[in-house]
């Protein structure tokens, strides 16, 4: 052998390199963990959970996103309504960003969409509200990064560009297009369109940072179908129409009485129906989900 050692005698002296090593290393001062827990890249996280659960119907998607959500719920809410930014060893802290509010409520309206629990919708209708009180500026129609809560700072940044996540602004203009629907909210859904307008010669110029601006903007060409499922068997309908993927849709549904404005006096105990419907003028009701594609694939 090169070395004229034999291969059991290396395998010993590797050993002892690898002692000397360790204990040379164990006199260094060990690299920090960052084992903090950051609310908006849990809720993140925890709408890719219900994607997953939509597309492939598994149930233990659900059940990760159900305690997922219920320990943003508990542990990063603040007693006014609000959010932490931040927890570890069992404490949160720091004031939350636009960019926590926006995800979360994102997050939660999708939540509602798999499992038609109108708390989901109440919560991020809930956070978008107290959005506007602490973070919408009033002359420009966007809002800031920061709470006006925040004290000692300089100034107060607009995010607007989509980069390796969607912008704060795009994810809350995105939620005021749903949740105007939702709740037949005017307020909501001329703020939308405002905030697009206000990024237009952005998105034109550059974009690769708008995409999800663009994603908004897609709701306004063509048809946005308002898909409200109502009745006992509401769920496994909905089960079915999530194994189509349209993207120019939202879901809306109960199994019992609900005062939200699509679903008000649509119940019926006896039968589930499906209603698609444009800014809130529906077709005839169906009792199919195939129906109910064919009526979205349809001029309407």
């Amino acid at each position: 052998m090169e070395n004229d050692i034999e291969e059991a005698e290396l395998q010993i002296k590797l050993k002892q390199w690898q002692g000397i090593l360790a204990e040379e290393r164990n006199k260094r001062d060990r690299p920090r963990l960052d084992d903090k827990t950051l609310t908006s890249w849990n809720a993140l996280m925890l709408k890719g959970y219900i994607d997953a659960y939509s597309v492939f119907q598994e149930d233990r998607f659900l059940k990760v996103a159900l305690k997922n959500a219920r320990f943003l719920q508990t542990k990063m809410t603040k007693e006014d309504g609000g959010l932490y930014r931040n927890f570890k060893n069992d404490q949160s802290n720091i004031e939350a960003y636009l960019e926590d509010y926006a995800t979360v409520a994102d997050a939660f309206i999708s939540l509602y969409e798999v499992t038609l629990d109108e708390k989901w919708l109440q919560n991020a209708k809930q956070l978008t509200d107290y959005s506007f009180d602490h973070f919408f500026n009033e002359e420009s129609k966007m809002f800031f990064f920061t709470s006006d809560m925040e004290t000692g700072l300089i100034t107060r940044k607009v995010e607007t560009d989509d980069n390796v996540i969607p912008s704060s602004n795009s994810i809350m203009a995105n939620n005021l297009f749903k949740l105007g629907h939702y709740y037949a909210n005017k307020y909501y859904t001329e703020n939308a369109i405002t905030m697009l307008n206000n990024v237009k010669e952005m998105a034109i110029n550059y974009g690769a940072g708008a995409s999800n601006w663009l994603n908004l903007y897609s709701n306004y060409i063509g048809e946005y179908y308002e898909v409200a499922i109502v009745g006992p068997q509401a769920l496994d309908k909905l089960k079915a129409l999530h194994q189509e993927y349209i993207p120019n849709k939202m879901i809306i549904g109960s199994q019992g009485e609900s005062k939200l404005p699509l679903l008000e006096y649509k119940f019926n105990e006896n039968e589930t129906t499906i209603y698609v419907c444009i800014n809130g003028a529906c077709k005839l009701p169906v009792s199919e989900t195939s129906q109910a594609l064919g009526q979205m694939n349809s001029s309407f």
